[in-house]
């Protein structure tokens, strides 16, 4: 079957300045760069700088204000202090009258994702005592970081979450004199699991402070295991490879996907072991599907900025996907960070009546940070200071950087229980392919990612009606084409009633997806995995906004993945079935570059 003719779609030019426009960039001041302001600069950030590498990024001012304002309202206020005092002596009492009879059930129980104390001799005398008398401490903190009348919300969240790393750090669970799972290992093992534990805490101290990064094990080889869809590298410029990948159906859907995923970790993450792939099924549903590899930035990728990733990436690639697929409009897909670019673009894309996208999807991807969940939290001026001193002396943000960030935030699981497993218990970690993903991070210039702390997470620019482009505003109001929107239930990255209030800014028809699982986990629901479940719903264009927890109880919950509901949805997008295009099109002089995964996904 041949392809039918189509209109051929071009950029529209752009129109006229008009005296408003002209005022936009005195009333939207750009994001701040990098830039040196007085003659002694250099000394300040290299001091801050080598401050910020012995505090791992984390600035101390927040802290002492948290701390500062929370204690301060507290002592002003003598009914507080009295509820907290009556509230210490009832848990005393509960964990006191535990001990004086065992076979009472115990009063505090650990949270449902607290998984440190599972062992049953948890639950035997005295290590029952320990844990109850750890979970009542927790218990009181909980209620002494409560909101406080004249308390900063910010600061009452921080307080709350510096309470939580402390307790983390004192959990019995940690202590192998008082965890009983480490004492029946110890006496069964005659001691071997500690020094195989010492063994593995030497390899983790010396691979830290070397910065090594440590190959993938066997079985879970890039471009063999993971990443292996076939297809080939069909552009290349210095920021970004973009992959095609070969068809795997005789008829094709005409319109292609292009997909944007965040440049804070690889992309394969979408196409991960060929059984849980969302490439292979994609593929396997007739769609020619092509992906944006980014480059791993070292120190001579500095001063990349925001508008490169948008324009050397994001419209780069679609550049090329429409010479090699012309004459129909694109899938276009957005993951994570990724998605928020995505977003941007195709903002801009509408204000400049580019008509080359047929819909947006966006996945765990935020467009207002308002409400982005616990990252937020150290998030301020101080914080974005210190972050952009370490990032000018190093040129980027590097990996464990970033990713002792993400593990803070679930530090009794991702820190913790994993430090009990491996250095007391003797436990290697048990290789898996998301786990061989989330430890092959990647760098941030150091520019981008303050224009990106600034412009977005800080000051919220892009629904606030002050993120501009070329010099003339945005708004994701302008966008007409056809929106699906996923968020996950746990996410902590992106939660979701934040990735929810995409239907708040927009007015375009919307179909919004909540599946279960977390930022990664959620969005990887390939068809047959057990125990998944999602909801959705469809606004149609201009219909009245519906707030997130009405949303939730009015949804009824599907079984199942989420998938297949998308692939309808692209499908009902229109323009029907074409034969397969060639990789590439060596004709345009987009001719098949490597295969795929190619070069850049391997960089270290």
């Amino acid at each position: 079957m041949t392809r039918p003719p189509r209109q051929k779609l071009r950029p529209a030019p752009l129109p006229a300045a008009d005296p408003i426009q002209a005022q936009i960039p005195t009333v939207v001041p750009p994001l701040q760069d990098l830039q040196q302001d007085h003659p002694r600069t250099h000394l300040d950030r290299a001091a801050r700088g080598a401050l910020a590498k012995l505090s791992g990024g984390v600035s101390p001012h927040a802290f002492i204000q948290a701390w500062s304002d929370w204690a301060q309202h507290l002592a002003r206020s003598p009914g507080r202090q009295m509820e907290l005092a009556e509230h210490a002596q009832q848990n005393l009492l509960k964990v006191m009258a535990l001990a004086a009879s065992t076979r009472s059930p115990p009063p505090f129980a650990p949270k449902p994702h607290d998984k440190r104390f599972s062992h049953p001799g948890w639950q035997t005398f005295p290590f029952q005592l320990w844990q109850q008398g750890f979970l009542a401490v927790q218990d009181w903190w909980e209620q002494a970081t409560e909101p406080m009348r004249g308390l900063r919300p910010e600061d009452t969240d921080r307080t709350r979450f510096l309470a939580r790393q402390t307790l983390d750090v004192l959990s019995p669970s940690n202590l192998p004199w008082l965890n009983p799972e480490i004492i029946a290992e110890t006496m069964k093992a005659g001691g071997r699991n500690l020094s195989e534990g010492a063994e593995h805490f030497l390899q983790d101290a010396i691979k830290t402070m070397t910065n090594r990064h440590d190959p993938p094990p066997e079985g879970y080889r890039i471009g063999t295991d993971l990443a292996c869809s076939p297809g080939h590298v069909v552009f290349r410029n210095d920021l970004m490879e973009l992959i095609q990948y070969a068809p795997q159906t005789q008829q094709v859907q005409a319109r292609p996907i292009l997909i944007v995923p965040a440049w804070i970790m690889k992309y394969y993450i979408l196409d991960l072991s060929p059984g849980n792939s969302m490439v292979r099924y994609l593929v396997a549903q007739g769609f020619t599907v092509f992906m944006i590899s980014w480059i791993n930035p070292t120190r001579k990728h500095r001063e990349l900025s925001l508008e490169d990733y948008r324009k050397r990436g994001v419209l780069a690639a679609l550049d090329a996907v429409t010479r090699i697929v012309p004459d129909t409009e694109v899938h276009a897909v957005g993951y994570c960070l990724g998605g928020t670019i995505l977003a941007i673009t195709a903002a801009t894309m509408a204000r400049d009546r580019d008509d080359r996208l047929a819909s947006v999807t966006l996945m765990a991807a935020q467009v207002d940070f308002a409400e982005a969940g616990e990252l937020l939290l150290f998030l301020d001026e101080s914080q974005v200071a210190f972050l952009e001193d370490l990032m000018w002396e190093q040129g980027y943000l590097d990996r464990p950087q970033m990713a002792r960030a993400f593990a803070a935030i679930r530090a009794e699981d991702l820190i913790w229980t994993r430090a009990v497993q491996r250095y007391f218990l003797g436990r290697e970690d048990m290789p898996t392919d998301i786990g061989v993903w989330l430890a092959d991070t990647t760098r941030m210039p150091a520019r981008m990612h303050s224009q990106y702390l600034r412009g977005l997470f800080l000051e919220n620019r892009l629904t606030a009606g002050r993120f501009a482009v070329e010099g003339r505003v945005i708004a994701l109001k302008d966008l007409s084409v056809p929106l699906f929107v996923v968020g996950t239930e746990t996410d902590h990255i992106a939660p979701w009633r934040s990735v929810y209030k995409t239907q708040l800014f927009t007015d375009s028809d919307l179909t919004f997806v909540l599946t279960k699982g977390g930022h990664n986990t959620g969005i990887l629901s390939e068809p047959g995995h057990k125990g998944r479940h999602y909801r959705i719903s469809r606004r149609p264009a201009g219909a009245l906004y519906v707030g997130p927890d009405g949303w939730l109880a009015q949804t009824e919950t599907l079984p199942g993945s989420w998938w297949p509901d998308w692939s309808d949805w692209l499908m009902k997008q229109g323009g029907g079935q074409v034969a397969p295009a060639t990789m590439g099109a060596p004709q345009r002089g987009l001719p098949p570059l490597a295969a795929a995964p190619g070069s850049y996904v391997l960089q270290g």
